[in-house]
């Protein structure tokens, strides 16, 4: 942000008073602008033992297989986001699950959310970011053309879960240079 949205006055980088971090900042109007990671919710969305997957239409990861999910909007909950992206881009009803996977994406400054879902029917179809849209079953999965490590990692952590027999919260951090290992993550 080059200029203030409340006044149109060219910003300065300072730590403001009582604050800590160096913040996008006024000298005119002394309005404080602050830059927060986004949220990304989405669903693991089943019927009967498989997970429904879309492959990206957009960038980026055009072409490459995700779990149903985008930027959560202002005035909705991550329930609401959740299943509103589900329907958008898989066409997909649902009921909405606990949240099953939760991902710092540092390089990104995102959160990305994962929701346990059931799908009442395999009614479904292909929304406008997606170019296909299908069940797969855990043998099925395009585990090389997933679009992004959480959701590689949050159909691993699903998929051992259910081999389990039980389902936990799974929350971790999302770091280009490391590979994913159980120690990263804690149950």
């Amino acid at each position: 942000m080059k200029y203030c949205s409340t006044c149109g006055t060219l910003l300065e980088l300072r730590i403001p008073e009582g604050d800590n971090r160096e913040r996008s900042c006024c000298p005119s109007c002394g309005a404080i602008h602050y830059v927060n990671p986004k949220i990304v919710v989405g669903t693991i969305p089943t019927y009967e033992g498989k997970v429904l997957l879309c492959k990206r239409a957009i960038e980026p990861r055009h072409g490459f297989w995700t779990l149903p999910a985008g930027f959560m909007e202002l005035r909705e909950t991550t329930h609401e986001g959740a299943a509103r992206e589900t329907w958008e881009e898989a066409g997909a009803k649902i009921k909405l699950g606990p949240l099953f996977t939760m991902f710092d994406v540092i390089r990104a400054d995102q959160v990305h959310m994962f929701f346990r879902a059931e799908m009442p029917s395999a009614d479904f179809f292909a929304g406008e970011e997606s170019l296909d849209v299908k069940l797969f079953a855990e043998d099925e999965i395009p585990w090389d053309d997933l679009a992004f490590k959480t959701v590689s990692k949050t159909l691993t952590l699903f998929f051992a879960d259910r081999k389990a027999g039980r389902y936990t919260l799974h929350t971790g951090d999302v770091f280009d240079h490391v590979d994913w290992t159980e120690s990263q993550f804690k149950a």
